[in-house]
């Protein structure tokens, strides 16, 4: 079994999938947080811990009532107590992004699935390859809706959930999935089309 990695030392990676902690780079103007308006200030502050440092967030306030609501729905999937394991809903967000070649995306996720499960043998295997990846049957259920959720959307039909129920997933849980598979599906491409990551400088 992989140890967690908490260091960023490993820059190759897999298929160029890295679990590094990376940078990321707007390529459109952001908001000076010297020049931010109160409300602008207050949005980033209840939207993440690192959200006054980070050229995602301050080009997202820009738009501070539709950061707002983003953040409320990104919290509430991710972080919402109860439900799908935290790190199964960062194993689906992982493998989204990797999916949808979402670098940075991927990255914090990888990382964020290795501190709650104490292991990284998953992730790896999803860099390495998605449709095989997966180190339980539970896993890989997980896994392979994922890949049919952000490919083939039209095609997941009852028997997909069915899938799921099959290998423990309560009705919840499958809700709560779905809900990581989405708003990934729409944070990746927010992240590919406005930026670029940035990869820690080689010592």
């Amino acid at each position: 079994m992989s140890q967690v990695n908490t260091s960023a030392s490993r820059v190759d990676p897999f298929n160029g999938f890295t679990f590094d902690t990376l940078g990321w780079r707007a390529w459109l103007d952001t908001v000076s947080l010297a020049g931010a308006t109160l409300e602008q200030i207050a949005v980033l502050e209840e939207s993440h811990p690192h959200a006054k440092t980070s050229d995602y967030y301050l080009l997202l306030v820009q738009q501070a009532e539709i950061l707002r609501q983003r953040s409320g729905v990104f919290n509430a999937i991710m972080y919402a107590p109860g439900g799908l394991p935290r790190a199964e809903r960062e194993l689906a967000s992982t493998v989204v992004s990797r999916v949808n070649g979402c670098v940075y995306c991927a990255s914090v996720h990888a990382q964020r699935f290795g501190q709650l499960a104490k292991r990284t043998d998953a992730i790896e295997q999803v860099f390495e390859d998605p449709s095989s990846a997966g180190t339980t049957e539970r896993e890989r259920a997980i896994i392979q809706y994922a890949i049919e959720l952000t490919d083939h959307p039209e095609n997941v039909d009852a028997a997909a959930i069915k899938r799921l129920e099959a290998n423990g997933l309560t009705q919840a849980e499958i809700l709560d999935l779905t809900h990581a598979i989405a708003i990934f599906a729409w944070a990746n491409r927010l992240m590919l089309t406005l930026g670029e990551p940035v990869f820690p400088q080689a010592e």
